[in-house]
């Protein structure tokens, strides 16, 4: 499996978290298919005697809007109003999901009835947070065409009013060739933008539409190319768009994250959170709706796939048809986002994520330490080497007592939490871990830094940890010392 690298940007997360209230005044209106997602939780503590199949001991049930309905609820979720336009048949589970809707108090709801259709029911088991199987009950005929021009009517006098319009196609029956074209020529008429959602491996009903957000594996359907690596996604999309004028394509790539790929050439690859997976069910919906309501709140393409982005790590981090929630998308954006000062600060297992993403992007990761009380300006010179030798500079931080231990009673003069936001508050550092053992051995062996940076005050023979490093397989470098400066003198002239 390929790589992908992210593109070489200057976008800061943090700084993107502050448009995210701005998504309140986005009008989104969503047309698809909305489907009841059905979960059933419990445990297995035994196989069958009838077959070699788990028993699940049931002690949970919960019911949610799914497809385009999961679409709708994740946009109002993130302070977006949405009108929500679909079919439903005429029975129990039809009714549940009018009800449904209408809790709604953000989504503005045109459920039409067909007269004998069966509404679209998926019933997940799940054991812990492991799913055991999936059955689907549903009709995934076309929907009659008188229903089909009482939706289309709806849908041309909603259009002119929205701001981004969002086809959400699952393949039940509703989002056919007329439907589709009618729809996407109706929204470019008003000027207003398109996303689709795509299902099956026929895209042509999908043309002319701006934005299509297929999977890895619906791109490679849709085009009949591999679509393994970046290049081979690449390609697929671009085939894609000049075969049905797309402008873009935003594919999703589960672990790996997103690529936003624009017949302009432009490319942009965005590695997922790291974080643990525990359920990927609704996680594309939650792209679309996030990405939906970023740009009809004006922010643009390349910003807003990276909210769609932060916003499908959250989602894949809860059970269930995730939601993601305003709340969420700030803090997934601002803890990735490591020039915000706060999210520098980590501890040794949130460290580890980070060396995962650096790692995997080929960056070389650098590593000092010290205990930094008082910042002056030889610790700003040996910081600065040091981040020039790496892409990634890690300060391992004594903590108060390990100080204490090394300097005396009387030190430190700054605690543990104030010198690591200072020295996360230095644009040349990465990440700021505190440890409390007298030397960084236990760090450096989590760590792995291809290299460690001391002052030249140091003999290589001194330096600690410089064997872990080098049967690594990397550098020791010894900083030049600036003169004049130093915590204990400082503090003795204060004294003075």
């Amino acid at each position: 499996m390929e790589i992908v690298k992210p593109t070489n940007s200057n976008m800061k997360l943090s700084r993107l978290a502050t448009k995210v209230e701005n998504l309140a005044n986005a009008k989104i209106l969503c047309i698809g298919d909305v489907m009841l997602d059905r979960f059933v939780y419990g445990l297995v503590e035994r196989t069958s005697p009838e077959a070699p199949v788990p028993v699940l001991n049931i002690n949970e049930e919960k019911k949610m809007l799914g497809g385009a309905g999961n679409v709708a609820h994740n946009i109002v979720s993130l302070g977006a109003k949405v009108t929500l336009v679909s079919v439903v048949g005429d029975d129990l589970v039809g009714r549940e999901l009018t009800t449904m809707v209408g809790q709604e108090k953000l989504i503005e709801p045109y459920l039409l009835v067909e007269s004998g259709r069966k509404s679209t029911q998926k019933t997940r088991f799940v054991a812990g947070n492991q799913q055991l199987l999936r059955a689907d009950n549903e009709t995934i005929h076309q929907i009659s065409e008188s229903v089909s021009e009482n939706l289309l009517r709806i849908a041309h006098d909603l259009i002119p009013d929205s701001d981004v319009l969002v086809i959400s196609d699952y393949a039940k029956g509703l989002i056919n060739q007329e439907v589709s074209e009618s729809l996407i020529n109706a929204a470019n008429l008003a000027n207003i933008k398109i996303i689709v959602d795509p299902k099956g491996p026929d895209f042509k009903k999908y043309k002319n539409c701006q934005i299509i957000t297929p999977n890895r594996h619906e791109l490679s359907i849709a085009t009949d190319l591999k679509t393994d690596s970046s290049t081979e996604i690449i390609d697929a999309a671009r085939k894609l768009m000049e075969s049905f004028d797309i402008d873009h394509t935003l594919v999703t790539r589960s672990a790996e994250g997103i690529s936003l790929i624009s017949r302009n050439g432009c490319v942009e690859h965005l590695p997922a959170d790291a974080r643990e997976v525990y359920d990927v069910s609704g996680a594309g919906d939650t792209v679309v709706a996030s990405l939906s309501a970023a740009l009809g709140a004006g922010i643009d393409l390349k910003e807003s796939a990276a909210l769609a982005n932060a916003a499908a790590g959250v989602a894949v981090g809860k059970t269930g048809t995730a939601t993601t929630y305003t709340s969420d998308l700030l803090h997934a954006l601002r803890s990735q986002d490591l020039n915000n000062t706060e999210a520098k600060v980590v501890t040794h297992g949130t460290a580890q994520k980070s060396l995962d993403i650096w790692r995997m992007n080929d960056e070389i990761i650098g590593f000092t330490n010290g205990c930094f009380d008082l910042l002056h300006p030889g610790h700003i010179s040996l910081l600065r080497q040091a981040k020039a030798n790496c892409d990634r500079l890690i300060v391992g931080l004594n903590s108060d007592t390990s100080v204490k231990r090394l300097k005396g009673e009387d030190r430190p003069i700054q605690g543990e939490d104030a010198r690591a936001q200072v020295l996360a508050s230095l644009e040349i550092v990465d990440l700021v871990i505190i440890f409390a053992e007298d030397t960084p051995i236990s760090l450096l062996k989590e760590i792995l830094p291809d290299i460690l940076v001391k002052g030249s005050d140091y003999t290589l023979d001194e330096v600690i940890g410089k064997d872990i490093v080098l049967q690594n397989g990397g550098k020791i470098f010894l900083a030049d010392i600036e003169p004049g400066h130093s915590t204990s003198e400082t503090i003795n002239r204060i004294r003075d």
